[in-house]
């Protein structure tokens, strides 16, 4: 169950009135010649295999290069959903015990702000204020959940077409907001944009002498699918053979570095989206093969940028003593969305077109695990994570296998910025973050996490206690026993009914206890 505010306070020691400093378990940070800059970079519904340094084809140096000179972890959570990721990451709370504004908890601005840190967020966001009113120094984005990657407004930029979009998608530069952003230039693409914003900050504040918390928030390779057409080029053909061939080929990959071990982590049934590939007519193959050339592309140019981000970190001398997380916010999605308004008749990948990978190719997308974006199973919570930090992460081949989750990323860089979380913030009580550092699995070791995780979307469920795991997607629990059965093909509810009524009475708890609400569906 969620911690109560005795206990709470015993992971942190007095620093003055109104605040709390987190404990130093894990690190001498008098070793620590200064205070560490951090690099938060998170994608928008990238499954777990999409990296090639986690099985993927698709080509991402720039981001193997960081896991091969840091760390990989292969268990690291996230909420299954866009929002309650993006609550959960910046604040260290549970999205249960907050809500989309972030009500009653502190960001990550309000925490490293007053410690000396220049706050900057670049990219997408999900919530309705401005982070600027929330202890960021800087923000370049848009305020909703998904946009047009050419152009996010709702007119055509001159010599364009009028862009093809779902929603509304307000935007936001620093303090000036926009109810619709109508780029000036015809070579606006977001994931380049976002991360221009952030390299322009990095040279604007480089001669500082305080350190930095900057996170890049991707809105790649979430729909609709737009890339680069010299993006897509490449993957011209790489996507013919098909999901069963290109699933299977990814699983071999995770087996031979590592990843997973077939008795622990078999290939599980797959889930197509109604028809194998086999089954699809030829014109159908082409246009699916057109939709991950197409993703492919979009993370390819991710990577790129990240790539540029790190070299303007190594020209500025700032790289070694800088901590870099990259991760995604969700697995893969299964989604069809459909454009409300603008002109959708252009072809795909255009500013007139708003297409998606679908439920077929999200199940390749999350090879092994299943199910997908809003569930509770792995699919859907799971992200392949990096961490790199070469002032204090050795390089290693292998993966930290231990169960992390986003609410960790608060309290890890607290405490290496030594920075104060508050008991209060303007007069009001703040929810206490709920998890625990990371820094010890940074040297190899233990992370000391006593209490279950849990997840909560919609109709999904989940608590995981040591090595088992509790889940469902409606009413009916299942149970696995993650130790042996990392893909979840192996239900056991039926085999321990006490172990799933004492594990649902626990997540009944920790959901009351932070909603103030029984659960219903």
């Amino acid at each position: 169950m969620i911690m109560d505010r005795r206990d709470f306070l015993k992971n942190f020691v007095v620093v003055g009135s109104g605040g709390f400093l987190l404990s130093n378990r894990a690190m001498d940070l008098r070793r620590i010649a200064s205070r560490p800059n951090v690099l938060v970079i998170l994608a928008d519904d990238m499954g777990y295999s999409d990296l090639a340094c986690f099985g993927s084809e698709i080509n991402t140096p720039n981001l193997d290069r960081l896991a091969g000179d840091g760390m990989r972890f292969s268990q690291m959570y996230n909420t299954a959903k866009c929002y309650p990721t993006r609550a959960s990451l910046l604040t260290g709370t549970y999205f249960q015990q907050t809500d989309r504004e972030f009500t009653s908890t502190a960001t990550a601005g309000e925490v490293l702000r007053p410690a000396g840190y220049r706050t900057l967020w670049s990219g997408k966001h999900h919530a309705d204020f401005n982070p600027r009113t929330r202890g960021f120094d800087r923000f370049f984005g848009m305020l909703g959940g998904a946009c047009n990657f050419w152009n996010p407004g709702n007119a055509a930029i001159p010599g364009q077409p009028e862009p093809a979009r779902k929603t509304h998608n307000p935007w936001a530069i620093d303090d000036e907001h926009f109810d619709a952003f109508v780029p000036a230039s015809p070579d606006f693409y977001t994931t380049d944009v976002f991360t221009d914003y952030a390299i322009n900050w990095l040279g604007e504040y480089k001669d500082e002498e305080k350190p930095f918390f900057l996170y890049v928030a991707y809105n790649a390779p979430h729909y609709p699918l737009h890339a680069w057409p010299a993006d897509i080029a490449k993957y011209s053909g790489v996507y013919d053979a098909g999901y069963e061939a290109i699933r299977q080929a990814r699983y071999d990959r995770q087996v031979a570095m590592g990843l997973v071990e077939t008795d622990i982590a078999p290939l599980t049934e797959p889930e197509w989206a109604g028809q194998t590939w086999d089954e699809l007519s030829a014109e159908d193959k082409q246009k699916e093969a057109r939709r991950m050339e197409i993703y492919a592309a979009m993370i390819e140019r991710l990577d790129s940028n990240i790539g540029r981000l790190v070299e303007k970190l190594r020209k500025l001398g700032k790289l070694d003593n800088t901590l870099i997380l990259f991760l995604s916010d969700n697995g893969a999605s299964p989604e069809k969305p459909v454009a409300k308004f603008g002109d959708t008749s252009g072809e795909m990948g255009t500013v007139n077109s708003y297409e998606s990978i679908g439920k077929s190719w999200a199940t390749v997308a999350n090879t092994p695990l299943r199910k997908w974006k809003t569930w509770s199973h792995e699919g859907g919570t799971c992200t392949s994570m990096i961490a790199h930090w070469p002032a204090e992460i050795k390089p290693t081949a292998d993966f930290c296998r231990q169960p992390c989750h986003l609410i960790d990323v608060m309290p890890t860089v607290a405490e290496i910025a030594g920075a104060c979380y508050p008991y209060k913030l303007n007069g009001k009580l703040v929810a206490p973050i709920e998890g625990v550092s990371l820094t010890r699995a940074f040297k190899g070791q233990d992370i000391g996490r006593e209490k279950p995780l849990f997840w909560e979307f919609k109709k999904g469920s989940a608590i995981r206690k040591g090595d088992l795991k509790l889940v469902r997607n409606g009413s009916q629990w299942e149970l696995y026993d993650m130790a042996v059965d990392r893909t979840e093909t192996n239900d056991l509810a039926a085999v321990y009914p006490e172990i799933v009524r004492q594990m649902a009475n626990q997540w009944d708890q920790w959901y009351e206890t932070c909603t103030g609400e029984t659960y219903s569906i």
